[in-house]
């Protein structure tokens, strides 16, 4: 898929892009499950690594197309945004650096590791067959999970050779502790998996309107430039993409939540819309239980294997 952002010119390939005078994107076409992006902030001496990736062969092939950048300026810092593997699963190739992640998500490190997506992809049925079409593309036999060695709850703010970083945790939306990186001098945000461009968000934590509160932070920052967790480079008016979406999913699930049906009935009975043309369509599965959650508090947390189940159903695989 070789796409260009529409007004900044700088195509969705596969490789380091440079952004501004300090920042770059590391970027991994199509954004599907697992095809996450990351960056690359750079001051004098030294680099910042904002998320590696899913496998040890996708980060060790980033950390190589760095290096024209990285052998004068090393990473010394690595952050990482959240808890989900391909935002993480590659960090014990740079376990000789600090790694920065927001108290939230290095708790959630401990128990979202490989061994999760190990025993997806070894099940039986629709969520087995699911778990190969979206995960088969990745390695995770030999990963050593490298968690955090520096958590923050709020805020953070570091200076790399000069450069001013802000780590802003803006969770818990998609995960338990999501957090977005912010370079105020070059107007450049990092924004991890709060914004998935051309696919559908999904809410693993929530809420929902914690998510939107987020997206309107993350405006409030007034990026010239953002680097979702997956998709193409865009400008900041297009975080209404993920805003809109949210803002609609959470109106269609408490609309059917106030008339007495169950999640999946909503799931079933809501029309996509405007929304069906983005990827991933069936997680919306996952984000009408997460508005379920916050309207109704005692509800009983579902599996996250028979979410997938669902989600499986809704993009076609049956048992």
């Amino acid at each position: 898929m070789t796409t260009t952002t529409p007004n900044l010119g700088i195509p969705y390939t596969r490789g380091l892009h440079p952004l501004t005078e300090h920042c770059h994107a590391w970027l991994v076409p199509d954004g599907t499950w697992g095809w996450s992006n990351a960056g690359l902030i750079t001051g004098d001496g030294e680099s910042l690594l904002v998320d590696t990736l899913f496998d040890l062969a996708m980060t060790r092939e980033m950390l190589q197309g760095m290096r024209p950048v990285t052998d004068d300026l090393p990473i010394r810092t690595v952050v990482n945004t959240h808890a989900n593997g391909d935002h993480w699963f590659g960090n014990e190739l740079v376990a000789d650096c600090e790694i920065i992640a927001s108290r939230a998500t290095a708790e959630e490190m401990a128990t979202n590791g490989p061994e999760l997506i190990r025993d997806l992809l070894g099940r039986q049925g629709a969520v087995g067959r699911f778990a190969r079409h979206i995960f088969e593309p990745f390695d995770f036999s030999d990963i050593t999970p490298q968690v955090a060695t520096r958590t923050f709850d709020d805020e953070l703010t570091l200076v790399v050779g000069g450069t001013e970083v802000r780590i802003i945790n803006l969770g818990p939306a998609h995960t338990g502790g999501d957090s977005v990186v912010f370079v105020p001098s070059e107007r450049v945000l990092y924004a991890g998996d709060l914004l998935f461009i051309g696919g559908t968000p999904i809410s693993w934590a929530g809420p929902i309107s914690n998510w939107i509160t987020a997206c309107d932070r993350m405006l409030a920052l007034e990026p010239e430039r953002v680097v979702p967790g997956h998709g193409p480079v865009v400008a900041a008016t297009d975080i209404h993409q993920v805003r809109d979406y949210l803002v609609w999913v959470q109106e269609e699930a408490r609309a059917r939540h106030d008339r007495g049906m169950s999640p999946q009935d909503a799931v079933r009975d809501i029309s996509l819309g405007r929304f069906a043309a983005l990827d991933e369509r069936g997680r919306i599965a996952q984000n009408v239980l997460s508005v379920y959650y916050e309207l109704d508090p005692t509800l009983a947390r579902v599996d996250t294997r028979e979410v997938f189940r669902r989600i499986a159903e809704l993009e076609g695989f049956t048992e």
